[in-house]
């Protein structure tokens, strides 16, 4: 199968396009060269009562702490905005990790409801003030939810590329963060396929 000249194809994204279909052209994703500007990666996790269900909430910030490290190795920036309860908050940046460590992560709790609106609307304007201040830079958001919620935020309009970790599980599946994906042409991956 012929892909751009000169690109290599980034498999895990062509996968987690594809899912269960047969390989076509456009499944087909590539490895992007590195922008001059920089890269930020804000990272939204939902820290509601729902995530707390099955491990959820580890899960997303053993994954963070993984994700972390690459955004450092990449000397990326990243920014973290939690949502939960009542409101929305940032917790880290953006700035380059310096270190990040579990120990960091670990006093993020869990409960209540599942403000998703908050948490865009907060990354939102984050990634506004730093495509001012930044122009050149590549901005990426990651929402990581099991989606159980009514809101359906618009899309950033500073995001160049956004991924939903989907981390609802269970028989009986809303299917909220592949609509929301689906509605914002963004990325829909689970937390093992970024594991794994």
């Amino acid at each position: 199968m012929q892909g751009e000249p000169g690109k290599r194809i980034a498999w895990p994204q062509t996968l987690a396009a594809m899912r269960e279909d047969v390989l076509r052209a456009e499944h087909l994703r590539f490895v992007r060269e590195a922008p001059h500007g920089g890269v930020l990666h804000c990272f939204v996790l939902d820290c509601s009562g729902s995530m707390l269900a099955g491990q959820r909430l580890a899960l997303a910030k053993g994954l963070l702490v993984a994700l972390f490290d690459r955004v450092s190795a990449a000397r990326d920036e990243a920014a973290l905005v939690c949502f939960g309860g009542a409101g929305a908050d940032v917790r880290f940046g953006p700035a380059v990790p310096r270190w990040w460590n579990e120990r960091w992560l670990r006093p993020v709790g869990g409960g209540g409801g599942t403000p998703l609106g908050s948490g865009v609307q907060r990354a939102a304007r984050l990634l506004e003030r730093c495509a001012s201040a930044k122009p050149a830079q590549q901005r990426w958001l990651w929402i990581l939810s099991d989606g159980r919620t009514r809101d359906e935020p618009a899309r950033p309009l500073d995001a160049d590329e956004v991924v939903f970790i989907d981390f609802e599980r269970g028989t009986i599946r809303l299917g909220r963060c592949e609509a929301l994906a689906d509605a914002w042409g963004a990325r829909l991956v689970t937390p093992e396929q970024l594991i794994g």
